[in-house]
């Protein structure tokens, strides 16, 4: 029988299914003996303890209450705090999966395609105005890592960055000479492609948010975008295949690969010259 390994570090869903997995079987009970004690089928169990559902507080409390502890709560209660929206999770379980992964970002670079000092110069900010603890900064750019590994794999990733995003700096012009230069090197892998949309684009942009396209396994895509404070994965087919069509209309807008890489490299160069 198959066993899928989860990687704590990945995210808060796939760190509540390890740590409830290894609570089970330390108490010797299978996933049917856990369901029947918490009131969920083993098939929900199984789903959580694997990262393809994430836990709600009702189940944590359950849970907790079969293993006489507050434990699992207080992790689901802490992992509110770790990514920046409600519905990140279960994007990031879809992601895990995906075999192409196409993006659109507006004002600054996506986090698998971010410089360590540009994430930690964005996840800074909010621990100097009040609205983080320096302990959830840090848990946010460790699951960020975990995502990035996913380059790692050969897993088609296209993003079509708004020039905005070159322009708007994040941690000085320092930090932004060295994401652009971290750009560059990952536009020169075999399955990364990167495009940048010109501001000359106007009204003719097709998105006015952010905009991630994942195609799974099975061929079926799903689509993720975010509202101020909340992240939606959307799974209606209409809904995905009009993103789709819009995604490729924007492909063909931007710019092409090399032209893309020379404006890259010439905001580089700029921030480079501008930095001493």
């Amino acid at each position: 029988m198959n066993r899928k390994e989860l990687d704590p570090d990945s995210s808060p869903t796939a760190k509540f299914g390890v740590l409830l997995r290894q609570a089970r079987e330390g108490r010797g009970w299978t996933q049917e003996q856990l369901g029947g004690l918490v009131g969920y089928s083993a098939v929900h169990i199984s789903a959580v303890e694997t990262g393809r559902k994430p836990p709600t507080s009702r189940f944590a409390k359950r849970i907790d209450g079969a293993f006489e502890t507050d434990r699992f709560e207080r992790e689901w209660r802490q992992s509110g705090q770790r990514v920046l929206f409600e519905g990140f999770d279960q994007y990031a379980a879809k992601e895990r999966e995906s075999v192409a992964i196409r993006i659109f970002e507006l004002d600054m670079v996506p986090g698998m395609l971010q410089h360590p000092d540009y994430s930690a110069a964005y996840e800074m900010a909010p621990v100097r105005r009040g609205e983080a603890t320096q302990e959830q900064a840090e848990e946010r750019l460790k699951v960020l890592a975990g995502r990035q590994r996913l380059l790692d794999r050969p897993v088609t990733v296209h993003v079509v960055l708004d020039e905005s995003a070159l322009r708007r700096q994040i941690g000085g012009r320092a930090v932004m000479a060295s994401q652009l230069r971290h750009l560059e090197d990952l536009a020169a892998r075999p399955h990364v492609i990167l495009q940048v949309a010109p501001c000359t684009l106007g009204e003719s942009r097709p998105f006015s948010h952010s905009v991630t396209l994942l195609t799974l396994p099975t061929r079926t895509m799903v689509g993720y975008t975010e509202t101020l404070g909340r992240g939606l994965l959307e799974r209606d087919s209409e809904v995905v295949a009009r993103w789709a069509g819009q995604y490729d209309r924007l492909q063909v807008d931007a710019l092409t690969r090399p032209d893309s890489a020379t404006m890259i490299r010439e905001a580089r160069k700029d921030y480079e010259r501008h930095a001493r």
